[in-house]
């Protein structure tokens, strides 16, 4: 990984990390349902324009099945919930427990597969509930009322977005601009029929507004032509680093802009939860030459 695909690692991981940050400012006013329509759709606006510019085609006759599939397990059921989650619980404890999706994917591939657990993925799966009992169990906030539905929500988001890399995997290819594109689309119609059942709390402020906007155009929409270039440029596996640096931005976020406590509970619950994905990934760092010869195929 060269200097430039470090950077665009590093700044997708702070956007990414971000995303919380924003849901906290916006969620407890906006309500859920209305603020993930909009992140959507600004989304998908922003998307569509830069594919007029490249001359990037959507071509939904063939994919619309696959784009509302697709669409609802990556995008608008996590959003959701992650956006319900998010009116209770604080940036850094909605970032960690994004971060156990991996462990979700590995449980779901090995019941899907039909395979066994080996040891070292068995060993993350228990690391990263007992970094998330750790996170949960001392953190203030989850003492709030309604927090235990909150982190049973982000946990059901994080287990969507593992079942989206499951059928990922079995579905038809399609070029990866396009899968970004359509989804955002398609979630946007799916996230209408949620609109009455979260009404907003309060009309919103410049700030929240400036909130929503930086989730589709940043977190959505930009952070895809990120993502999707550094799988360009140094393959799925490396790209897929930027889980264990996003909750570090998370937390980072959530302490300087909202003030958020980070106690002892939440370091080290932090640090097992990624040492348990770091397992259940099968994720060994490589410096040097050994990462050089791995970056070129040798």
């Amino acid at each position: 990984m060269n200097t430039a695909n470090l950077l665009r690692l590093i700044v997708l991981a702070a956007i990414w990390g971000g995303s919380f940050l924003f849901m906290r400012i916006s969620a407890p006013t906006l309500g859920p349902a209305v603020l993930i329509e909009f992140r959507v759709l600004f989304a998908a606006l922003f998307l569509a324009g830069v594919g007029v510019v490249l001359k990037k085609r959507l071509d939904l006759r063939a994919h619309w099945k696959h784009y509302f599939i697709l669409g609802f397990f990556n995008s608008a059921f996590p959003f959701l919930l992650f956006a319900f989650a998010a009116r209770t619980l604080p940036a850094s404890v909605l970032a960690v427990l994004n971060a156990t999706a991996p462990m979700w994917g590995a449980l779901l591939g090995a019941m899907w597969n039909r395979q066994r657990i080996g040891a070292r993925t068995a060993l993350g799966l228990v690391l990263g509930t007992v970094g998330v009992a750790l996170l949960v169990g001392f953190d203030h906030a989850t003492t709030r009322p309604g927090a235990g539905i909150a982190v049973a929500a982000a946990l059901v988001a994080a287990l969507s977005y593992s079942v989206a890399s499951q059928y990922a995997r079995t579905a038809t290819s399609v070029e990866p601009f396009a899968n970004a594109h359509g989804t955002m689309w398609t979630s946007a119609l799916m996230v209408l029929p949620a609109l009455p059942l979260f009404p907003p709390a309060g009309a919103p402020t410049a700030g929240i507004v400036g909130a929503v906007v930086a989730l589709g155009v940043l977190c959505s929409g930009i952070a895809y032509i990120l993502y999707f270039k550094l799988i360009e440029e140094v393959g799925t596996t490396s790209a897929l680093t930027v889980t264990f640096l996003s909750p570090v931005f998370g937390i980072l976020w959530g302490r300087l802009f909202l003030g958020e406590a980070i106690g002892w509970y939440t370091v080290v619950g932090s640090a097992v939860v990624l040492v348990g994905t770091a397992f259940v990934t099968g994720f060994v760092p490589r410096f040097g030459r050994a990462a050089a010869l791995t970056a070129s195929g040798k």
